[in-house]
């Protein structure tokens, strides 16, 4: 398909998720056009930036080789180097073993993903679902800007580095990020948003970035160019980034949308331009990762129904969807690993049924992921809906 496709248009074709699946190329390619605003302009600059801050060298032709003979990007490169070499047999490698046993099926590779209270966390996304050609993430932080060689020439650059290498150490030390984390790094502390981050994990994973620009939604829900500093002037500006990249591996190319919009029942609700772009989808894999255990709540309501009548696969731990809204005819459910309690100040939202579910049986799970990563054992589900 055209680099250029967007999850809108996606998400239309595999309407009928497990059940079936558009053949028609005029239909894809109509439904295409109706709802994109033009292509990922195809440039350098994302891939360097997201090389350099990841501590790998830049490809000939970088603008920031002096830079990366200093002995401050030296040291970030050693840093990043083993960082990136612990998280590889605690995380890295078991997410994938994962993928490749229980997530390599025909519809889970082919299907988009949709990531709600994603933070930056590109990372799951590629180790899990490396096949999907679109992924989608929502959250609350602001989506940020691409600087340029001036702007980290101007800075202290060991302190710098220093503090983006922190950025990234809960994803790759926990498997998740941490709210208040992000809360001191991506409003302006460290970066002004997620696009650095997510260029981060997605470069360390050996992709090459081609292009990204600056999105939004407009009054329909639909996919538009924005500059860089757009300020708008309503409630819900549903700023984003889209980034295409190219799996080095492979050669396959895929595209990430980031938006930065608040999914409560308060905010969603009167957020007309995201309800209509959730409305085109359907058929998708949903992923939910440490939550903060909000689908559980009645003020997350409408996203949590909305991922339910539009997924075809929910993968999730417990903080996710809770047990009971797959207990119906619709679904077919696996569990993986063990299911203690919820971890921390969370435990009040035990789920005696899915206590009750692991005790059935469950299938092994050798990773560690989510909430009380390392320390207590892991769960995970996966649930499919089911043909009609």
């Amino acid at each position: 398909m055209s680099p250029h496709r967007i999850w809108i248009a996606l998400a239309i074709v595999i309407l009928s998720g497990c059940g079936g699946t558009s053949t028609s190329a005029d239909a894809k390619a109509e439904k295409k056009n109706a709802t994109s605003s033009g292509a990922v302009p195809h440039q350098r600059d994302a891939d360097d930036v997201g090389r350099f801050i990841a501590g790998i060298p830049g490809a000939a032709g970088s603008p920031f080789t002096t830079l990366e003979a200093t002995a401050a990007w030296k040291d970030h490169h050693q840093r990043l180097d083993e960082a990136w070499r612990k998280a590889e047999t605690p995380l890295i490698s078991k997410l994938q073993e994962f993928q490749k046993q229980e997530l390599n099926d025909a519809t889970l590779r082919t299907s988009d993903v949709f990531y709600p209270f994603s933070g930056p966390d590109s990372l799951m996304l590629v180790l899990w679902f490396p096949h999907s050609p679109t992924y989608v993430m929502v959250g609350l932080e602001p989506a940020g800007t691409l600087p340029g060689l001036s702007q980290f020439e101007k800075k202290d650059m060991s302190k710098y580095l220093a503090e983006t290498r922190e950025t990234v150490s809960s994803v790759l030390g926990r498997s998740f990020f941490v709210t208040h984390q992000m809360d001191r790094q991506f409003r302006g502390q460290v970066t002004d948003g997620l696009l650095l981050p997510i260029l981060h994990l997605l470069v360390r994973r050996q992709n090459t970035i081609l292009g990204f620009r600056y999105v939004r939604l407009d009054e329909q829900g639909q996919v538009v160019d924005r500059p860089a500093s757009f300020g708008s002037p309503g409630p819900f500006p549903n700023l984003g980034v889209e980034i295409e990249f190219r799996a080095d591996a492979d050669q396959s190319t895929h595209t990430l949308y980031y938006f930065s919009a608040n999914i409560s029942d308060e905010r969603l609700s009167k957020n007309k331009a995201l309800l209509a772009y959730l409305s085109r989808l359907q058929g998708v894999t949903t992923l939910l990762k440490a939550t903060s255990y909000m689908p559980h709540h009645a003020n997350f309501s409408l996203i949590r129904d909305r991922i339910l009548t539009s997924s075809a696969a929910v993968l999730q731990d417990d903080s996710g969807i809770p047990y009971r809204y797959f207990q119906t005819a619709d679904w077919k459910t696996q569990l993986y690993g063990e299911y203690v309690r919820p971890y921390g100040s969370f435990r009040p939202l035990e789920q005696p049924d899915l206590r009750l579910a692991y005790g059935a049986g469950a299938k092994p799970l050798s990773l560690h992921v989510g909430y009380g990563y390392l320390k207590i054992a892991s769960n995970l589900l996966l649930a499919q809906k089911l043909r009609k």
